[in-house]
């Protein structure tokens, strides 16, 4: 089924009778060429480009629960690429041009929307800081605005500028930046893949890992054994869980990330803010509710919530930058389970079993990097070379301690516990 506006048009004259299933329910064959644990965004992007780039279409992605049910439909939607370091700065690049052109690629409305997004700083060494990320991404080929205290404030005048301990002193804009809408992306990539072959295969959660000789050989199921010449671990949160069926210990541990919508409003913003100091970023959803989060809950958890103490920081980073949120009443929140790395940058990589890849690491990045992730993922699955925006993405750099790539200071440091 091909979507167009002839299409809508026929289908809201006609009752809606003609539509179909975005994708199949298959029952799971006794063997695949391509065995991919974990049906979130970076799972059905690397069944999908598998498919689309390389012809590989002997495919099964296996999902615990639900397609969408996991991080891909538990974050603030944000898309971005301004990243400053290299190693991530081209990668992030590789994957906003892949999201321009994303829902011509797989028939399906997103609803990408370039919205810009713009980074706040509150001193001279902010300031610094940003006109050298700025140029960073400049030379990387991607956009960059350096805005004074006036030019944001004219673009954003409710925010609090005098604020005596972050006041405002400007901001980085980045135009090509924006939101998606997430349960979107995953249906779209999920309809895209099976399009061209892929089994979606959900409610089959992976219990073992199989492996003879060094070589991976297929993955023991609660819906029975499955053979497979390559499997991809690409389970977000629960990597670690999911590592340990083949005897791998992964650098990551797994934090609650919360995030939080209002009631809907009209339109008042209509650009991504982010304040740098209190670690807060909002944005408002085309169905008029602000969309906002802040920092981890800061424990070890694989529980998909938050706690209260969490909500209430976020909830102070966001009356002390812009205290007009203070009228907003919360509607919901949810918890996405972060799989964070020691560098707050992701690992996409062989591992030392013949077959076996790994997925993980993604900290607060995952959305925004889907389909780069699913992109090189499948170069590397299918080629066995990393992706050249991927190249130093790998997992060997915490051993060595060359190539780490501190973007933000937000990764999980082991070394403090």
């Amino acid at each position: 089924m091909k979507f167009s506006g002839f299409k809508v048009l026929k289908e809201g004259l006609t009752g809606n009778k003609g539509w179909t299933p975005h994708w199949r329910d298959p029952v799971p064959k006794s063997e695949y060429d391509v065995v991919i644990i974990g049906g979130g965004g970076h799972g059905l992007a690397t069944a999908f480009y598998l498919a689309k780039e390389h012809g590989i279409t002997n495919v099964a992605v296996l999902e615990k629960g639900y397609i969408g049910g996991g991080n891909v439909g538990r974050n603030t939607t944000i898309v971005r690429a301004n990243y400053g370091l290299p190693g991530n700065s081209e990668f992030y690049s590789h994957s906003l041009k892949l999201w321009e052109t994303m829902e011509q690629d797989l028939n399906y409305n997103v609803m990408h929307s370039q919205r810009g997004i713009i980074n706040l700083f509150h001193s001279d060494g902010a300031r610094d800081a940003a006109a050298r990320r700025g140029n960073a991404m400049i030379n990387q080929g991607d956009d960059a605005v350096l805005m004074d205290r006036d030019a944001v404030r004219q673009m954003l005048p409710y925010l609090d500028y005098d604020n005596i301990r972050y006041p405002i002193y400007g901001g980085l804009y980045h135009p090509r930046g924006g939101t998606a809408r997430h349960d979107a992306v995953a249906w779209g990539l999920a309809r895209g893949a099976d399009q061209r072959g892929v089994d979606l295969i959900q409610n089959c959660e992976v219990t073992g890992i199989d492996i003879t000789g060094g070589k991976v050989t297929g993955v023991q199921t609660k819906r029975g054994p499955i053979r497979a010449k390559k499997v991809a671990m690409i389970a977000a949160g629960r990597s670690g869980q999911v590592a340990a069926l083949a005897g791998m210990r992964l650098p990551i541990e797994s934090h609650v990330l919360q995030a939080f919508v209002t009631e809907g409003l009209k339109p008042c913003i209509d650009t991504v803010i982010t304040f740098g100091m209190g670690h807060f970023y909002i944005s408002q959803s085309d169905k008029g509710g602000l969309v906002f989060g802040g920092d981890l809950d800061f424990y070890a958890s694989y529980a998909a919530r938050g706690n209260l103490p969490g909500a209430e920081h976020v909830v102070e980073a966001a009356m002390t930058l812009m205290p007009m949120i203070g009228k907003a009443k919360v509607l919901r929140s949810w918890g996405g389970i972060m799989d964070m790395s020691p560098d707050g940058s992701p690992i996409i990589d062989k591992t030392h079993i013949d077959g076996l890849f790994l997925n993980c690491g993604w900290c607060y990045g995952g959305f925004k990097a889907v389909p780069g992730s699913g992109s090189a993922m499948a170069y590397l699955m299918a080629t066995g070379n990393p992706h050249p925006a991927a190249e130093k993405l790998r997992m060997d750099r915490f051993r060595t301690g060359i190539g780490l790539m501190d973007e933000e200071g937000t990764g999980s440091q082991h070394n403090l516990h």
